[in-house]
């Protein structure tokens, strides 16, 4: 869990790296583009490849009638065409159209074939939060009885700091079933780490005061600090970054994220959401509570309700407890109070 910007994503591919260098089948969805009741296709293609082992026959040909009758049940369709006309059905099992009695059973089946073949699966899915609540449930229901069986499927999830909030509102026993590890900002000394390391592999230097004045300007946020580090490389004129070529560096960087990393969340919001956000910049650093929000927009915590919701829904902002928001952008804030609020 994290913020955008804080590697969620990148940590989650390399598991997955790992994961399939180790021998295991691996499957990556992206919560907004693949909800779970129209994952037919990756499920499919995982029993079919354990269906090539012989000890996993059986349960493979199981998984797969599972499937048939999933893909009936939810009128599935890929590329406009339904796919649920083979191979026989299973009587009784995935075909009662509740993603969560359905999805534990088209786990199960999985499970089985996978450890028959003596194999595992893991389930990698980005953007966790915007999975519906439905969906959620349905999931956590599924992995709740692959952790009872034993069966070898595994779940990794990246997604804002409200996944652990939203797992545990859609089942209470999601906490104790689930690790959450939050990622952020790094400190100083993996900061440092994480700029001199590539740069002495090139046979080049930085100077301790351009690492200091690259984590100062960044606040140890990965992406931004990958980014400053990237223009003071390109801008350096010889073998070794100083703190005048980070300072140089400092505005083109400033403008690249504005025009792309900042600009791109910001025009995904409507004119009142615009002022939505913009009101909480105004108030500060967050944590911004929604009474203190209401009052600078000249409204009330009820009428401001919709807007709220709606950029929850689009994670820019998120409850970091009740009655409070903040930011899902690290130094969206200050892009803000740049553009925003001087009148641009």
């Amino acid at each position: 869990m994290g913020l955008h910007g804080t590697g969620n994503t990148v940590l989650l591919s390399e598991i997955g790296r790992i994961a399939e260098a180790e021998g295991l089948l691996v499957t990556k969805v992206e919560a907004p583009e693949e909800p779970i009741s129209r994952t037919f296709s990756i499920m499919r293609k995982v029993s079919r490849s354990l269906s090539g082992t012989e000890a996993a026959k059986h349960f493979a040909s199981r998984a797969l009638g599972c499937l048939r009758n999933f893909a009936s049940v939810f009128n599935i369709e890929v590329a406009g065409v339904n796919v649920g006309v083979d191979p026989t059905p299973e009587p009784g099992l995935a075909e009662s159209g509740d993603i969560q009695h359905d999805l534990p059973d088209l786990f199960g089946q999985i499970g089985r074939a996978a450890q028959a073949a003596n194999k595992g699966w893991v389930l990698l899915i980005d953007e966790v939060q915007y999975l519906s609540q439905k969906d959620l449930s349905g999931l956590i229901v599924a992995l709740h009885r692959m952790s009872q069986d034993g069966l070898p499927i595994v779940f990794v999830g990246a997604g804002l700091p409200q996944v652990a909030r939203l797992a545990g509102d859609a089942k209470s026993y999601a906490e104790r079933l689930f690790s959450y590890p939050a990622v952020g900002a790094l400190d100083k000394e993996a900061a440092s780490k994480a700029i001199e390391n590539p740069i002495n592999d090139q046979k080049a230097t930085i100077s301790q005061e351009a690492l200091t004045t690259v984590f100062d300007m960044t606040k140890g946020y990965p992406f931004f600090l990958q980014e400053l580090a990237s223009f003071s490389w390109n801008n350096a004129q010889g073998p070794q970054i100083n703190e005048n070529d980070v300072q140089a560096s400092y505005t083109e960087t400033i403008k690249s994220l504005d025009d792309g990393f900042f600009r791109v969340r910001l025009d995904r919001l409507t004119k009142a959401e615009v002022q939505f956000v913009t009101s909480m910049a105004a108030l500060g650093n967050g944590p911004y509570p929604v009474s203190d929000i209401a009052k600078a927009m000249g409204r009330t915590q009820k009428s401001i309700g919709p807007a709220r919701a709606s950029i929850i829904f689009k994670g820019m902002i998120y409850s970091t407890d009740h009655g409070y928001l903040d930011f899902t952008v690290p130094l969206f804030a200050d892009f803000i109070r740049r553009h925003r609020l001087s009148g641009e």
